[in-house]
């Protein structure tokens, strides 16, 4: 039986949902849990075929946005009950590359009653494995993950729930359908030169993967699904999985259609007739790259490795976590010395929040995150390591963060120290509440500036507007004069945002 399937334990029961909009359909998926263990109790899907919906200039036709935002309200009504924490929504491909992102991703979040995430393409990989692996019985073999997509192809190597490699390339259903298939014809040629197209995209990872080799290919997604149920239903026979000769006699079927409005494939939904040829086209020169004879299936996918990746951040055991440890190790931070600013940040923030608008349970993760990686640059070079760090952590990898987080924290990294940047070009993040963060950090640093064993005091912090008040024992400013000299150019720093540090005697 899947993990997603199993019965709920007994205890206390809490919903969790995920909604994937991908570029071709929007999924959601909601489940109870209780213990640790999932049980799905809805799932929604609409097929909204964003990926052939950007224009010139790569922003959404208003006809594909008012087509997705009517889908999302619709399943609105599904999650507006649901606490923030309990819910993840993402965008995939399409509002990566989509110039109006920010705006779409506004009304959707109005619609939909939570914030939407778009995530890069390598975290979408990781999410589509997590899903799939959940979906199977525990296995130490390497597994070799494939979902296509409407508008990228998520390839995975890993074993058991852990990744091992991954890559996201810019080919799917929708996008070969839109350029070889797009006034319906179903040619011998055009196949051949969608096909050809996609063995280019996989020709740069084709040698690493057979390389490194894997006992097990699996297939998920819509694409995937529906050849084997096309399958399924010529040969009679739903175990048989996928090979090179059920994709060569489907191409065959499609071909003698020579239309789209001829077709007639036993198993294949209505909807997906449009953009099934550019499906096949992707899969066909997936196995002929990867030489694979048989793919099996999963059900699992992207959905439900957001609902697990969720339910580790509900018990504690956040992926974001595990990718901020690892990069410490990785780039020689100090950790005691980070767990020091950490603490005063934090103790810094639990005074403010309320006064300053930070209550959101995101700005404590945040702020944390950044305390622990503030000196992540200084493996590079002393000079300019705020620079450093933030550059680093805007350009790299990140398994578990959305784009925006992972640019709101290469923000406050970049931000802890020195001049504090005015414009997005710097590093700069037009937002008052990062600015208000990046304060609290950068004094946490200042106090800890001496790297100290020895606690520090209890500094009491007030904040109102634009304000933030710091309050010390009398005479201790006195009997630290560096730190003191450090919280005056800070002063002198900030007047540029602007905001206003005062420090006195309590």
């Amino acid at each position: 039986m899947a993990e997603a399937e199993a019965p709920l334990a007994s205890g206390p029961r809490r919903e969790l949902a995920a909604l994937d909009l991908g570029s071709n359909s929007f999924h959601l998926i909601v489940a109870q849990e209780a213990n640790g263990r999932l049980q799905v109790v809805d799932r929604i899907r609409e097929m909204v075929r964003l990926a052939g919906c950007l224009d010139a200039d790569n922003r959404l036709t208003a006809a594909a946005a008012r087509r997705a935002l009517a889908c999302l309200s619709r399943f609105g009504q599904r999650l507006r009950h649901l606490t923030r924490d309990n819910v993840r929504v993402v965008g995939t491909n399409t509002l990566r590359k989509a110039s109006d992102a920010q705006e779409f991703l506004e009304r959707a979040e109005a619609a939909l009653g939570h914030p939407v995430e778009i995530i890069a393409g390598r975290e979408e990989a990781r999410l589509i494995y997590l899903g799939v692996s959940h979906a199977l019985e525990d296995s130490r073999e390497r597994r070799l993950v494939i979902d296509i997509g409407g508008g990228s192809t998520e390839l995975i190597l890993g074993r058991r729930f852990q990744p091992e490699e991954m890559e996201s390339l810019y080919m799917g259903c929708v996008g070969l359908t839109e350029k070889w298939f797009a006034n319906g014809g179903l040619a011998e040629q055009a196949f051949a030169s969608a096909i050809n197209e996609a063995k280019r995209e996989l020709e740069a990872i084709r040698n690493r993967y057979l390389s490194l080799g894997w006992d097990l290919a699996i297939g998920a997604s819509g694409t995937i699904l529906a050849v084997q149920d096309v399958l399924a239903e010529m040969r009679g026979d739903a175990n048989g999985g996928i090979d090179p000769k059920g994709i060569q006699t489907i191409i065959r079927r499609l071909t003698e259609a020579r239309h789209v409005d001829n077709l007639n494939l036993p198993g294949l939904p209505a909807e997906r007739r449009a953009v099934f040829a550019g499906g096949v086209a992707v899969l066909a020169a997936i196995l002929e790259s990867l030489q694979l004879e048989c793919l099996q299936v999963s059900q699992g996918a992207l959905r439900e490795g957001l609902l697990h990746d969720l339910l580790g951040r509900v018990h504690r055991h956040d992926t974001r976590d595990e990718t901020v440890r690892n990069l410490m190790a990785r780039y020689h931070v100090d950790a005691i010395h980070a767990r020091r600013v950490r603490d005063t940040a934090l103790g810094l923030l639990a005074q403010t929040a309320v006064s300053w608008g930070l209550q959101d349970s995101a700005n404590r993760l945040l702020l944390g995150w950044a305390a622990d990686l503030h000196e992540i640059g200084m493996d590079i070079a002393h000079s300019q390591y705020h620079k450093h760090g933030g550059y680093l952590l805007a350009n790299m990898d990140m398994p578990g963060f959305s784009r925006l987080d992972q640019a709101k924290l290469a923000c406050l990294v970049r931000s802890h120290r020195r001049k504090f940047p005015l414009h997005e070009e710097d590093g700069a993040f037009p937002d008052c509440a990062m600015q208000r963060l990046a304060m609290l950090l950068r004094c946490a640093v200042i106090l800890n500036r001496n790297r100290s064993h020895a606690a520090l005091p209890h500094v009491g912090a007030t904040a109102k507007n634009g304000r933030l008040t710091l309050g010390f024992p009398a005479q201790w400013l006195a009997q630290h004069p560096l730190t003191k000299l450090d919280l005056q150019q800070e002063a002198e720093y900030l007047a540029s945002v602007p905001v206003t540090l005062k420090m006195k005697a309590v």
